[in-house]
């Protein structure tokens, strides 16, 4: 059972309340908790040693990715992050200088982006340091953006440049928030997700929440030179690599494709050292397909997945 098969177990009969406008399936959930013209946003987010750091990573940089995921799951919502609880489980015999530097890097992420941490937990944890991360947001109302809005004609964007993430990115990256709220005051933007588990893998979670398929020109998808230069030497291709390496935490759209051109112009001047790219359509159907110079054939692999051998 690899991660998705046991989320969708543990989901299918969760408790809810009126207060809930989007519950599990999303980044985050969606809350009605009666603020006037504001929906509360909710994330949790952990990281692993061995998983998401080693031993020899910065603890400022470990920190630092902590927060920034979850940052990264509420860009996704179109959200802006207001307060975080952190928790903490710690082997037995931890240096208490490293502690305090992985302290020192989520708190100066946190303080850039205006975000109060405001208290959390500290436990024992054998062996390995587990960082976990609660995160309140807001969103104003009908401004949240989903996984599930997707359309048939669809243009699919994405930001940046995929894959070779761990070659440094995923411990650096920049969660999207000031663009992907630009984004929803000034588009109509009917999907949207970060992408945490590789291209392939998590277009598909706005297909199935969309009931719809999805074509991608193999020529358009902005290949990162870090993937380059990892595909020369592991023999594999850059392509399959900006598909199914995961950890690029660039955000991936769809919206009308009569708006695409109008997208493209207004987001030079505003966001001129971010590349956007327009990689695709949504077509009717429920697969993925790459369209190269022989034309579309399935694309099967997908990204990264806990529990399973699978990374693409």
């Amino acid at each position: 059972m690899n991660e998705f098969d046991l989320i969708a177990r543990l989901t299918r009969a969760l408790p809810t309340n009126e207060s809930v406008v989007t519950g599990a399936g999303d980044d985050c959930a969606v809350l009605d908790l009666g603020v006037p013209d504001q929906l509360i946003l909710f994330k949790t987010d952990a990281v692993v040693e061995g998983i998401h750091f080693t031993r020899a990573t910065a603890p400022e940089k470990i920190g630092r990715k902590a927060l920034a995921r979850c940052l990264s799951d509420m860009a996704a919502m179109a959200g802006t992050p207001t307060a975080a609880l952190v928790t903490i489980a710690l082997p037995e015999k931890f240096d208490a200088e490293f502690v305090a530097k992985i302290y020192a890097g989520l708190t100066r992420l946190a303080g850039e982006t205006g975000i109060a941490v405001v208290g959390g937990e500290t436990t024992t944890n054998p062996e390995r340091l587990l960082i976990s991360i609660a995160l309140l947001g807001t969103v104003p109302r009908g401004k949240q953006i989903l996984r599930r809005g997707a359309k048939i004609g669809d243009a699919i964007f994405v930001t940046g440049e995929l894959g070779g993430s761990r070659a440094e990115k995923h411990l650096e990256f920049e969660p999207r928030l000031a663009e992907a709220r630009w984004l929803a005051d000034h588009f109509s933007i009917h999907a949207m997700l970060d992408l945490s588990d590789g291209l392939a893998g998590d277009l598909r979670h706005i297909l199935r929440a969309s009931a719809v398929g999805a074509e991608i020109l193999q020529a358009a998808v902005p290949v990162s030179r870090a993937a380059k230069l990892a595909a020369r030497e592991s023999g594999q291709s850059p392509f399959v690599a900006a598909l199914t390496d995961g950890e690029d935490f660039e955000l991936l759209f769809t919206l009308a494709r009569q708006d695409a051109v109008q997208l493209l112009d207004a987001w030079k001047p505003q966001f001129p050292k971010l590349k956007l790219s327009c990689i695709g359509k949504i077509v009717a159907g429920d697969g993925l397909m790459i369209r190269g110079q022989r034309g579309p054939h399935p694309f099967a692999a997908g990204g990264y997945e806990h529990f399973s051998a699978k990374t693409g």
